[in-house]
Parts: C-alpha cells; structure tokens; sequence
C-alpha cells in the first residue's frame, strides 16, 4: 500500500500515519518526490482498511501496490531515483562510467590506471580487493592489502572508488574505503548480506544473479531499500543460457524492462556479459542505446598480464576510443556523459 500526501504536509499529520501503519505491525518507510511525500507500507498490508487511511489529516490518496517488490517498484515511486556520490549524480539523464581492472594486483597497477581513467574524465573506479572465485586455486585478490593500496589511490588521486563486499565479516572494512559497495552476483541472493549493506546507507551496486530472473533481481533489490536505504543501482551483467560462443548472453532486455518496472538506477557490464575484450565497446553502446544510466567496464593497463579476467578486459588505448564514441552516442538517446571537471 502507499499513502500519497503533500511535500508540505505538516510534520504531525506524517507521523499520525506512520504511527497508524506501525499499530498494525507494518513498516512505513517515506519516500520525498519531486511533487509528493508518499509513504510506502511494508508488511501484511493486505489487512489495512484502505478507507482508515484517506479519513487522516493531510492525505491525499491510497493506491494498492501489486508488485511483490514494493519500494522498488514504479507504482511506489513514479520518477526516477537520482544517487549523489561526492557531487557526481547518477540516474536521470546522466550516463555514469564506472572503469577499472577486475582485481588490484599491487600499488603500481593500481595507480597507474587510476590516473589513466582520471585522464579520461572517469569519477569512478572499480577494482576487486576481495574476489570471490569459482575455483579455489584462482587469484583471490589482496583483500585487506588492496583496500590499503585503494584508500591510497581515493586520496592521491581524487577518484571514487567502487569494490565488491564479499561477506558480511567484510561490511566494515570496505565501507570504510569504497564510496560505492559492489554486491556480485554470486551474492545476489544472500538475503542476509543485502540486508546489512543496507543498513550501511551506503549506495550499492547490485548486480544480477548468473541464472536470476529480473523480478528476482528487484526482490533482492528490496531487501537493500527496506533497511531504509534507496542508494541503490541495479547491475546487467549477463546471464547464463545455452549459448558457449560468449562467457555470458548479455541481457539487454532487461534495461527497458527494468526502466519500466523500478525507479532505480540500471547500469550494465558488458565485459562479464559477453566476456571478450574486443566485442565489448560494441556491447556498451548497445548498451547505451537500450537505456542504460550506466557502464561498468574492465580496463587494465597491461590485460595480457592481468591477474583475473584479462581476456574481457580493455586496455587504455581501446577504452579512449570508446569514451569517444560514447560522446557522440549519449546526446543522441537525451544522457549526458558523466564525466569528471578536469576532463
């Protein structure tokens, strides 16, 4: 259920009806928009009498959600959610690049790519200090060590740093460092973990589930905004089907499907989702061109030699080339490329 009431509704009508919601053993969460307050009711909301709510001061309407997700869903919030990382704004008519390699092997590397892609305008750089693996033999990154060498970088060079949570006994030490806590797919569905990088406040990358259908990808969305925190961005990164020519089938259907469905943010990955490097600038303006608010593409200085993921990775020259391009796409589907002051 959600209670639609005036921006300027006195703040004692607001708590009258969250207190109501709450003597029925459900959740208010408020939910500011550009035009109304909406408070959304989560819980057995079946059992409140809708007619109870439109006699309390101040509201204006009471519309049933059907959606399973309820936060996330476009009838709880009818415009999109913008997220404010550091002055740079993702969603909205802003397309966001998130760059970087898939591990960080040592300071050095580190560094160097950082001020490559800060070269290119990039507000954000992603790198793995944890990595979870599917083998165990596998480079499993330099976990407390990579966070170190990230802090560092954050500092030196003035860039945002996005890196993946990989339990919950890791929350504190990477919130400490990343401004944007990455869920991956493996972890899609750790209901437990989704709930505490909720509490966090933090915004969360949350990327989709190898084999994960797209409301399924709300619903864990859900668990992250019903801790209260509506910073999240949802992540296309592919999935798993029949087909062995590609690492991944790249799903772009879910982009508009996705915008039509949810208000939050959609970014895709085109290097895990089709997992070879030279057919990932191609991806990420398909990308681009069915919606997407965003990219999260591997860039390495020196792929060949990369520790994990080096094949789907693109080195500077190749992802240069693609920024260029992407200036010329993004006014062409209404975005504007989100791109660093000193670019």
């Amino acid at each position: 259920m959600l209670i639609i009431m005036s921006l300027d509704s006195p703040r004692h009508d607001i708590e009258s009806v969250k207190n109501k919601i709450a003597s029925c053993n459900c959740t208010p969460h408020e939910i500011p928009g550009a035009d109304k307050l909406a408070i959304g009711i989560t819980g057995p909301s079946d059992k409140l009498v809708k007619e109870e709510f439109l006699l309390l001061p101040s509201v204006e309407e009471v519309i049933r959600v059907t959606k399973k997700y309820k936060l996330v869903s476009r009838q709880m919030k009818s415009e999109d959610t913008i997220i404010n990382v550091n002055g740079t704004v993702i969603g909205g008519n802003n397309l966001t690049i998130i760059a970087g390699p898939c591990a960080v092997e040592s300071r050095d590397q580190i560094f160097d790519i950082a001020g490559k892609l800060k070269e290119n305008g990039i507000n954000f750089l992603r790198a793995g200090a944890y990595k979870p693996r599917s083998s165990p033999y596998a480079f499993q990154g330099l976990k407390e060590k990579g966070l170190e060498y990230l802090s560092d970088v954050k500092k030196e060079i003035g860039i945002n740093i996005v890196t993946e949570v990989l339990n919950q006994s890791t929350i504190t030490a990477v919130a400490e460092v990343a401004d944007i806590l990455q869920l991956g797919a493996r972890n899609m569905q750790n209901y437990a973990l989704l709930e505490e990088v909720g509490k966090t406040q933090k915004p969360i990358l949350l990327k989709r589930g190898m084999s994960a259908t797209i409301e399924e990808l709300l619903l864990s969305a859900e668990y992250i905004v019903s801790q209260q925190n509506f910073n999240v961005i949802l992540c296309e990164r592919g999935i798993r089907t029949f087909e062995t020519a590609t690492r991944n089938t790249l799903d772009l259907n879910a982009v508009p499907v996705i915008k039509k469905n949810s208000h939050l943010p959609i970014f895709v990955d085109p290097s895990h989702g089709i997992g070879i490097w030279d057919k990932v600038s191609a991806m990420s303006m398909a990308a681009v061109a069915a919606g997407a608010d965003g990219l999260i593409i591997e860039v390495h200085t020196n792929p060949e030699n990369a520790l994990s993921d080096g094949y789907q990775t693109l080195n500077i020259k190749t992802f240069t080339e693609l920024m260029k391009k992407l200036k010329e796409l993004a006014p062409v589907v209404n975005k504007k490329l989100n791109l660093s002051t000193n670019e």
